[in-house]
């Protein structure tokens, strides 16, 4: 048997209406992963801007904490690529100077090797002849005066 009173049937409708219009809601958007906001820059930067322009969400949101935690990833990557880059950069340029080096050794040996048939000729006299003949009665070594 249904009730007849108005006032109850009023409360059930007010109930029903209640009931029907929160459960009827949209449902809670979970906030976004703190990869998901890594590959998105756009909605990264649309969440910093929110979280920034209300301090009330920033404080409340996790979303806001995903977002910070997704710049200091990003900045950290973008530090060691950066690092790595100048690394490369020192290698390639310690190896120009190791060449170049190289080929200054390389010279340097060149010009001071001697080439035996560029040398400059010089003339060999033979020995003079002694200006007086010898005595031959001079001793000599290894003999004796006999």
């Amino acid at each position: 048997m249904l009730p007849s009173n108005p006032k109850i049937v009023a409360v059930g409708w007010v109930f029903g209406a209640i009931v029907g219009v929160t459960s009827c809601g949209s449902p809670r958007v979970p906030p976004p992963a703190v990869a998901d906001l890594m590959e998105d820059r756009v909605m990264l930067d649309g969440l910093l801007l929110k979280c920034n322009s209300n301090p009330e969400f920033a404080k409340s949101g996790a979303d806001c904490a995903n977002a910070r935690i997704a710049v200091d990833r990003l900045a950290a990557r973008a530090e060691i690529a950066e690092s790595a880059k100048r690394e490369a950069e020192f290698e390639r340029r310690r190896e120009r100077l190791r060449q170049s080096q190289d080929r200054q050794r390389a010279q340097q040996e060149l010009e001071s090797q001697v080439d035996a048939y560029h040398l400059p000729v010089v003339p060999v006299d033979p020995p003079a002849p002694p200006a007086t003949a010898p005595d031959p009665r001079a001793p000599v070594v290894g003999q004796t005066n006999h």
